[in-house]
Formats: structure tokens, sequence, C-alpha cells
């Protein structure tokens, strides 16, 4: 229990703190005024102060904030602070610059951990071996079992299940020459494997993709059997593997959000905050790696959340400053106090799905 609630803890409050480091650094950077940086809301519980700045821990953790000079009202100037301090009374690309520091923030720290992953743990490569094949499918026709590993395809070297597909897939339905290597049966441990050399014919034929969407596609009729390797790395080559991880974890995250907007992905999927707190605890009892793994994904969710065009997140003021780098003057501001308000209401609508989502799972798992 004690493991649980200090990994949700550290990974919550990093996350957070992290976000609202992009804005701080950002804001600082450009000679910004910042009046509190608060973990958490409400009520504060501990506060220092440094410089001209309240550093702030509150007692609401879900969440965190900057109060530049000026951003709530462009005229009011709190003592020690000057009008050049403002944020408001600077140029829109400035302003947009500050709000999207956070979601860059996240981003940035999801690569950080991907590469501390890379580096100490390597990483996990889905072997093209054979985990189960489709009765009636061209890999059936010509003898491919369970338990077989394809090494080429056309005379292509597969290293793993995403080149053996892409090798299929370039085929465009032509017949293929595959090897592949088949355990020895009754010949003891230890005994070299069996290489197989076949061909067949891919089929065109309709698969489900990740979203449950219906796809067609060449295919031979087989699935993996979840084997994976670990694949090591030095210290340049972890850095350039973790960036291509945080780039496929940017675009399945963004294409989840697409899905949902388009109901593709349904509403009862949406988690919150105590469906997070349940993954970082599972995670925690099984090993360090697990739990950075996860932070890394929540950090890159965390950061795609805050870009949607809400008036209440960042993507909301971004939304806001490139209207007016656009037109060279601000939206009206009646329609942004409302657009502020409709915001809210969405927020605190997804707020309360998810955490009714949360609810229900825990009942129909119990």
């Amino acid at each position: 229990m004690l493991t649980t609630v200090l990994a949700v803890t550290l990974v919550l409050g990093g996350l957070i703190f992290f976000h609202e480091l992009g804005h701080f650094v950002a804001a600082r950077s450009l000679g910004m005024g910042v009046v509190t940086f608060s973990l958490g809301f409400g009520p504060k519980i501990l506060t220092t102060r440094k410089g001209k700045t309240e550093y702030a821990l509150s007692l609401i953790p879900l969440g965190g904030y900057v109060a530049l000079v000026g951003e709530s009202e462009p005229e009011a100037i709190p003592d020690g602070f000057t009008r050049e301090e403002s944020f408001a009374l600077r140029p829109a690309w400035q302003r947009l610059l500050v709000a999207s520091a956070g979601p860059a923030a996240n981003i940035l720290l999801a690569w950080l951990l991907c590469w501390v992953l890379a580096l100490g743990w390597g990483t996990p490569v889905l072997l093209p071996q054979v985990g189960g094949v489709t009765p009636g499918s061209p890999a059936e026709k010509a003898g491919i079992l369970a338990g077989d590993t394809v090494l080429s395809v056309d005379g292509q070297s597969v290293a793993n299940w995403q080149a053996m597909s892409d090798a299929i897939a370039r085929g465009e339905g032509k017949r293929l020459a595959l090897v592949l290597s088949r355990p020895a049966k009754d010949a003891g441990e230890g005994a070299p494997p069996v290489i197989l050399n076949l061909e067949l014919t891919p089929e065109r034929a309709t698969r489900k993709t990740i979203f449950g969407e219906e796809e067609t596609a060449w295919l031979i009729g087989v699935r993996n059997s979840g084997a994976t390797r670990m694949e090591e790395h030095g210290f340049l080559d972890a850095a350039s593997a973790a960036l291509t991880h945080t780039g496929d974890m940017l675009s399945l995250t963004w294409q989840s959000f697409v899905k949902l907007a388009e109901r593709v992905v349904p509403l009862d999927q949406v988690g919150g905050p105590i469906m997070i707190m349940q993954m970082v605890g599972k995670q925690a009892q099984e090993g360090v790696s697990g739990v950075l793994a996860l932070a890394a994904l929540i950090s890159i969710n965390l950061g795609i959340l805050n870009l949607l065009p809400i008036p209440v997140l960042d993507g909301g003021q971004i939304v806001f400053c490139l209207w007016e780098m656009l037109f060279r003057r601000p939206l009206n501001l009646r329609v942004q106090e409302y657009a502020m308000r409709v915001g809210l209401v969405l927020l605190a609508a997804l707020m309360l799905l998810a955490t009714w989502n949360d609810i229900v799972r825990i009942f129909r798992t119990e």
C-alpha cells in the first residue's frame, strides 16, 4: 500500500511539476513576472518565497498553476512588479510560447523517461513468431504452425513482427517465398531448429485496427505469439530509440483523442484520476521500469489534453493568441469570457464523466 501511494504521488506530482515548470521557465526567460508557482489547487499548505515569486504546495493535488503578472487582470500589477513584466501586455507570440511551454515540457519529459528506459532496460521488440494460424488461411494451407518464427520474406530478413507485416504488404498479393525456423521435435533440449522454405499467396482480407475499426490489408492469416526480446542501446542510440518511441506514443494518443471525438472509441473508455492511480499502483508492484513507461505515456496524454482548443486549457490560450496574430487584434473580451465559461463546463463534464467511468469500472471488477 505504501509503495502504491508513494508511486502515485511521485508520478502525478512529477508530471504536474514538470508541466508547470515549462510555463515558469518560458515566462521567466521572456522577462515576465511570476506571482505564484503552486503544485495543487485550493488552500495553500506550505509556502516559501524566493525573490518576487511565492512557491506553494496546495491542498488539492490534481493539478497546479503558475500565476503570471497581469494574467487575470491586465491592469493589475502586484506590488514589487512592473508593467514590463505583465503577461497580458506582451506580444501575442510571447504569450503563445508561454502557453505552449507546459505541453512541450510534458512531451520532453516523456522523451527523457523513454531515454532512461532504453538505456537502462533496452527497448522491447515484438518477434516475428507465430502464435496462431487462421483456419483456411494461406498460412495454414502452406503448413505454417504456431511456434514458427519467420526469418525472411522474399529474401528480405525480418527482425520483428512489423518488418514481416510490412514485407507482406509490399508484395501486394504476389506469391511470396518465406523462410521459417521451427523448433525441433523429440530431438532433446538444445537441438537446433528446423529451417523451412515455403511459398504462399497473401489474401486481401479485413482486420480490426487498435481502435476497433475495420481495414483491408494483404494478410497470410497468422497472429503473433507476443514473444519479445529486449534490444540494448548505447547512450546516443538510446536517445534516438526514445525519440522514435515518443513519436509513436504522440501519434497514437492524438489518434485516440480524434477517434473519441468521432465516437469510434466509446465514451465509457475515458478514464480519470482513479484509473490512473490504479494503473500506477499496479505497475509499482511489478517494478520501476513499468512505472517509468506508464509515466511517459501519461505525460504524453497530459500534454495532448492541454493542447485541446478548450479555453481554460493551454490549447484555448494558444487559439486566442493565434487569432490575435492573424487578425492583428485580440478576440473580443466578452467572447473570451463566454468561451472561458463554456470551457469550464466542458472540462467539468469531462472530469465527471471520467470519474463516473472509473467508479463503474471498479464495481464491475468486484
